[in-house]
């Protein structure tokens, strides 16, 4: 591809390096029509880099800048953009319905390449020194976990329980986030055994393997009241059934995963009385702000494995298959 331009507020930053995660894979898997994106377009949705050249009226972080791409674009202009809300743009219907794209790497072009262009320094958060394999995947993975931690951490008092379901990419990143922000005693839930070992490296108070009592062991471990809150970072049949099973009566669900799962809301039904659900999306450029400042102060570390941006096709099988401990970042070669 010839080396982009950048126009009016557009800025271009050379990458430095770029993370994998499974929504990539939901992107390359999709079915003609099922996502609202013109093809082709590059992938690659969680990128740091350096800002080597601006539009003329472009703001934001200067040429030579280190930075990390707030991955979210909506539309720019309404409420929610103005604060930083991308995520929740209240113009996206019509930009999926224009198929413009809502995204690095989401119908945009990405920063699975050398050069990456970005619609407005707006959306560029500096790094300093921060390693560009670790800023990259906060991103995204950092961004989401620390989203979906907001979204509880009003009932996160001291003695408080919080069940991690899924410690992959997302979830090793939300136990850290916990244990940096609140009081809560972090539960962690998976099918691995490395992954359990990896919640353990990231402070997590309990770890267990899903079996058939894993409901009454971790109910046991809240002295039989159940969960404040639960953190589906999964999202299927099996995570969102043991949610609902370990879940306090008016507690907090929020769930990240897009396993295929489904809930029934009926009342009366199978959810605790005064259950609270949100979807967390991503998360909001002020938001970035903070993940990035827990990196720069080590309290949150991203646990990656590093690739050449030429393997990415191998890489990607890898992800796959579920042979990727903690996060996938590209590096340009």
């Amino acid at each position: 591809m010839e080396r982009p331009t950048p126009t009016a507020e557009e800025v271009l930053i050379q990458v430095e390096a770029a993370g994998l995660c499974r929504s990539d894979l939901h992107v390359i898997d999709a079915r003609p029509g099922d996502l609202p994106y013109r093809i082709p377009f590059t992938l690659g949705h969680e990128v740091a880099g350096r800002v080597v050249e601006r539009g003329p009226l472009a703001v934001g972080p200067a040429v030579g800048e280190r930075v990390v791409v707030h991955g979210p674009w909506g539309c720019g202009s309404c409420a929610r953009c103005a604060a930083g809300a991308d995520n929740y743009c209240d113009r996206r219907a019509t930009l999926d319905a224009d198929r413009v794209g809502t995204g690095a790497g989401l119908g945009r072009d990405g920063g699975m390449a050398d050069l990456m262009l970005v619609p407005s320094g707006r959306l560029l958060v500096p790094v300093g020194d921060l390693a560009a394999v670790q800023a990259a995947p906060l991103s995204d993975a950092g961004l989401t976990a620390h989203h979906a931690v907001a979204s509880v951490r009003h009932s996160l008092d001291e003695g408080a329980s919080v069940v991690v379901l899924g410690i992959g990419g997302l979830g090793h990143l939300a136990i850290q986030i916990l244990r940096a922000t609140t009081a809560a005693q972090v539960l962690a839930v998976d099918v691995r055994e490395e992954a359990l070992a990896l919640a353990d490296e990231c402070g997590a108070h309990f770890g267990t393997l899903l079996r058939p009592d894993t409901a009454a062991v971790l109910r046991g471990r809240t002295d039989g009241v159940g969960a404040v809150a639960v953190l589906d970072f999964v999202g299927s049949r099996s995570s969102l059934k043991l949610a609902v099973d370990v879940l306090r009566a008016g507690g907090e669900l929020a769930v990240v995963g897009s396993g295929g799962g489904e809930l029934t809301v009926r009342k009366p039904g199978a959810l605790p009385p005064g259950t609270r659900i949100s979807l967390p999306f991503w998360g909001t450029l002020p938001e970035l702000e903070a993940v990035i400042a827990l990196a720069l102060k080590d309290s949150l570390r991203v646990h990656v494995e590093q690739f050449p941006l030429s393997d990415a096709v191998e890489v990607i099988a890898r992800l796959r298959s579920g042979d990727v401990r903690g996060r996938a970042v590209l590096v340009p070669d």
